[in-house]
């Protein structure tokens, strides 16, 4: 037996951050869905898909060779829920970006992502996105607005 289509899909949305793929993304999720970062303690307001579309699409520039490595997967068919604990790795202006986060994936009856929730390393998104800003402040020509780098990434 193969994998249950929300499996599917959370595979399919890891691949697509390998790939930076934004519309692969996108195509994902359901209409409505939003994404809430966490804790709650940094303030960052929840993204619809059209707000989280220009985030990543912001962030590209800045990420180069971005890849997400899975550690481990839960899988809850009755509440059509998919908790992932990922690691992340790219290069950037400031070095070497390594982040961590648990996403709690919720999916409608189709198998789409209707809503996500985005644990992340806190004390990454205090220390290296000032680092990253900066290093972009510092670049000629950069092929993106350091003050549109915001955090987290994913």
């Amino acid at each position: 037996m193969g994998p249950t289509s929300q499996r599917a899909t959370a595979d399919k949305l890891v691949e697509a951050f390998n790939s930076m793929s934004i519309p692969t993304i996108i195509s994902l999720r359901a209409p409505d869905c939003m994404r809430q970062i966490l804790p709650y303690s940094l303030n960052i307001k929840a993204q619809s898909n059209d707000t989280y579309r220009k985030h990543l699409q912001s962030l590209i520039p800045a990420f180069r060779n971005f890849s997400l490595t899975v550690y481990e997967i839960v899988e809850d068919l009755p509440a059509r829920k998919i908790v992932m604990h990922l690691k992340a790795r790219a290069d950037t202006a400031a070095g070497e970006y390594l982040n961590e986060y648990v996403w709690t994936l919720h999916f409608d009856k189709e198998g789409r992502i209707d809503d996500q929730k985005e644990y992340v390393d806190v004390g990454v998104n205090r220390d290296f996105y000032p680092k990253l800003q900066k290093a972009l402040s510092g670049i000629k020509n950069a092929k993106v607005d350091p003050a549109k780098v915001e955090g987290p990434v994913i």
